[in-house]
C-alpha cells in the first residue's frame, strides 16, 4: 500500500468577471493545506495555465495573473507536484486538480501502461486526469463518474473545461469541498475560510459521489453516484483544516475547544494535575487549549512566540526539513520559569517535534510540562491524504506493537511511557469515544483509520 506525500487544496470559480485575482486570493486563503506547489489555471477560448514551486503570493505576479485570462477556472495547492495539470483531448482542452490520494496507484498505473499509456512522473493527478480522458470517451460527467469504480482512496475534484467547471468528491467524503456564491460568483473549495474571507455566502458541502457544474447558471448536480457511507476524516477537524473554517456543519473552531475540554474533564475525574497555565503549541494547538482552559478555569498564557512566516512543520516532506521548520517556527518565552505547565496540541507523530518543545520550556525554567494531546494515539498511517508514510514513524507503535484499538489499561501504560521518551512529567490523549464525541459527528460518519485501523470499505 502506498502512503500519500501530500496535503493539498482545490478552488474553482465561475465569475461575470475576470476570475484570476479571485483564484489568487482563494488560493492564499487555501495555502495552510500545501506550500510546495501551486497553480492556476483560467478559460478564455482556450486554457490559459502557469504553475509554480512555491508560495501563490511569493511567486505569482501582476504580470502573469493579467495573462490568465477568462471569468472562470481553477486552482491548486499542494506539497508534492505541480497542479492543474492541464490536457489537449479530442473534444478540446481541460485542466485537473484534486486533493486526496489514490491507494491503488501502483496497480492503475502499471494497467496503463501496459495498454501503452504514458506518464511524466505516475502522479496520482496524472492517473485521475486519464481514466477522466479514456473513460469518459468525450463526456467529463461520465469519466468522472468512472473514477468511483477505478480509483480507491480519496479525491476532492475541480475540472475545467470550456462549459464550466466540474467540481466532485469521492463517494465516502473524505476530503472537505465546499459550494459558495455572492451575487457575481460561483465558487467551490477546499474549505470554507476561502468563502467567508472573500466575503462570500456558504451555500452547503458537495455531497458524497456528487458531481457538481458550475456555469452561468450557478450549481447543478449533474450526477449523484452512489455512497456506501459517509467517511469524512476526522483529522480535518483535529488539525488540517483552518480554525476559522466549518466542514460538513461542524465549526473547527468548536470540535477543538470541545477536545481541549474533554482532556481537561479527564484531569479532573483523575484529580492529577495542578497547573498554573494552560499554553497551546501554535498554531495547532490554540484551539485544543482555550478549550482545556474553558473547562479547568486554569489560566491560558502563551509559552512559545509563534513566527507567522514559517509554514506547518507536520506537512513538510521529509523529517530533516519538518525539524527544521519547527525550530524556525517557535521560540520560548521566559513567562514559563517557576511554572506548571500544560501544553496542549493536536496529536504526536513521530515524537520529535513535542520532545524538543519539552526540553525548550524546561531549559528555559518550567517546573513541570504536562503534554495534553488531543488526538488518540496515531496507530496506522493514513491511507487517504495525510503526510505519515509508514508505520514504524509512529511513536505509539514503537511501544504497542499489536492490536487495533487501545484498552483504557493500553492507554494509560502508553501515556507513562511516552511521557518518559519526550521528557514530559506527564501525557494524556482523548480516547477515540472521548474524540468521536467532540466531533459533533456520529462514529460512522467518520474515517478513523489511523486510530482504529479500519478503512472504510464497500464491503
Amino acid at each position: 500500500m502506498k502512503f500519500i506525500e501530500e496535503n493539498c487544496g482545490v478552488f474553482g470559480i465561475y465569475s461575470k468577471k475576470a476570475c484570476a485575482d479571485d483564484i489568487y486570493q482563494g488560493l492564499d486563503f487555501l495555502q495552510h493545506r500545501g506550500q510546495e506547489y501551486c497553480g492556476i489555471s483560467t478559460f478564455d477560448t482556450e486554457i490559459n495555465h502557469i504553475t509554480h514551486h512555491g508560495r501563490v503570493t511569493n511567486l505569482f505576479t501582476g504580470e502573469e495573473l493579467r495573462r490568465l485570462t477568462g471569468t472562470w477556472g481553477i486552482g491548486h495547492v499542494s506539497l508534492r507536484d505541480r497542479q492543474p495539470m492541464k490536457w489537449l483531448t479530442r473534444t478540446g482542452e481541460i485542466a485537473v486538480a484534486f486533493s486526496g490520494n489514490v491507494i491503488n496507484s501502483d496497480a492503475l498505473l502499471e494497467d496503463m501502461m501496459n495498454r501503452g499509456k504514458s506518464f511524466y512522473k505516475g502522479y496520482d493527478i496524472e492517473i485521475i486526469s486519464k481514466i477522466i480522458i479514456e473513460e469518459g470517451e468525450g463526456n467529463i460527467m461520465n469519466g468522472i463518474s468512472a473514477l468511483s469504480q477505478k480509483i480507491k482512496g480519496s479525491y476532492s475534484l475541480v475540472v475545467l473545461t470550456a462549459e464550466g467547471i466540474y467540481a466532485s468528491r469521492d463517494t465516502y467524503g473524505f476530503r472537505p469541498l465546499i459550494l459558495g456564491q455572492d451575487s457575481e460568483r460561483f465558487v467551490v473549495c477546499s474549505e470554507s475560510r476561502a468563502l467567508q474571507n472573500m466575503d462570500m455566502e456558504i451555500v452547503r458541502d458537495v455531497a458524497p459521489g456528487e458531481i457538481v457544474l458550475i456555469n452561468d447558471k450557478g450549481f447543478q448536480t449533474a450526477g449523484q453516484i452512489d455512497s456506501p457511507r459517509r467517511a469524512h476524516c476526522a483529522f480535518e477537524w483535529a488539525y488540517t483544516a483552518s480554525i476559522d473554517s466549518i466542514i460538513d456543519g461542524v465549526y473547527v473552531q468548536e470540535a477543538r475547544n470541545n477536545l481541549g475540554e474533554s482532556l481537561a474533564q479527564r484531569d479532573i475525574d483523575e484529580g492529577t494535575v495542578a497547573a498554573n497555565i494552560v499554553a497551546p503549541v501554535p498554531m495547532s494547538g490554540v484551539g485544543h487549549a482555550l478549550g482545556y482552559h474553558r473547562r479547568s478555569g486554569i489560566s491560558y498564557q502563551d509559552v512559545f512566540l509563534y513566527n507567522r512566516y514559517a509554514d506547518r512543520s507536520y506537512t513538510q516532506i521529509t523529517q530533516l526539513a519538518r525539524e527544521k521548520m519547527a525550530k524556525r517556527k517557535l521560540s520560548v518565552l521566559p513567562y514559563v520559569k517557576g511554572k506548571n505547565v500544560i501544553l496542549c496540541d493536536d496529536s504526536i507523530v513521530r515524537g520529535t517535534q513535542i520532545l524538543n518543545k519539552v526540553k525548550d520550556l524546561k531549559k528555559a525554567g518550567a517546573k513541570e510540562v504536562h503534554v495534553r494531546i488531543a488526538c488518540p494515539p496515531l496507530m496506522y498511517p493514513c491511507a487517504f491524504g495525510i503526510s505519515t508514510r509508514s508505520g514504524g514513524e509512529l511513536i505509539a507503535r514503537k511501544h504497542i506493537t499489536t492490536g487495533d484499538i487501545l484498552s483504557m489499561e493500553q492507554l494509560v501504560d502508553l501515556e507513562a511511557w511516552v511521557a518518559r521518551t519526550i521528557g514530559a512529567d506527564s501525557v494524556k490523549f482523548n480516547t477515540i469515544d472521548a474524540f468521536v464525541a467532540s466531533l459533533l459527528i456520529p462514529r460512522e460518519s467518520l474515517c478513523l483509520q489511523c486510530f482504529d485501523g479500519i478503512v472504510p470499505s464497500r464491503t
